[in-house]
């Protein structure tokens, strides 16, 4: 059977709905490090990665009184037990993996690391001041 030829080239954009704009917007640029593209009253947009085909890849947080934009979506607030979001996930360079541990570890943050043996990942895992999980992950040829 032949292989599908997949038209996705990148990841566009992660929206997250919050509760304290302010704050997430502190920790998404000041802890995690993301340059901040736009701000109005109830919504912030970070550039994660170079664009793709002129659209730059984003995270974007939505304060939770916007109201839906598209029909099928209600936001009524996040509950860890029922949410589908597990983690986000940032890439970073193996260089750069034990002093982002440190530092985070030095503003108070639980950071909890996993290797992956299959891909050959480390990763270090940090709540955001919401509950979200955040994952900074990077390429380890010595995790076996």
């Amino acid at each position: 059977m032949d292989k599908l030829i997949r038209p996705i080239k990148a990841l566009g954009e992660i929206v997250l709905r919050v509760k304290n704009l302010q704050t997430m917007q502190e920790f998404y640029e000041n802890v995690i490090g993301l340059e901040i593209l736009g701000r109005s009253d109830d919504l912030v947009f970070f550039k994660v990665a170079p664009s793709y085909g002129g659209h730059i890849q984003i995270l974007g947080l939505f304060d939770e009184s916007l109201p839906p934009d598209h029909r099928s979506r209600q936001f009524n607030g996040l509950d860890a037990q029922k949410t589908s979001l597990h983690h986000i996930a940032f890439t970073i360079g193996l260089d750069d993996f034990a002093t982002e541990k440190e530092r985070f570890e030095n503003l108070g943050l639980v950071v909890e690391t996993m290797e992956h043996e299959w891909t050959h990942w480390r990763s270090m895992y940090v709540p955001d001041p919401e509950g979200n999980l955040v994952e900074l992950v990077c390429f380890d040829a010595s995790v076996q």
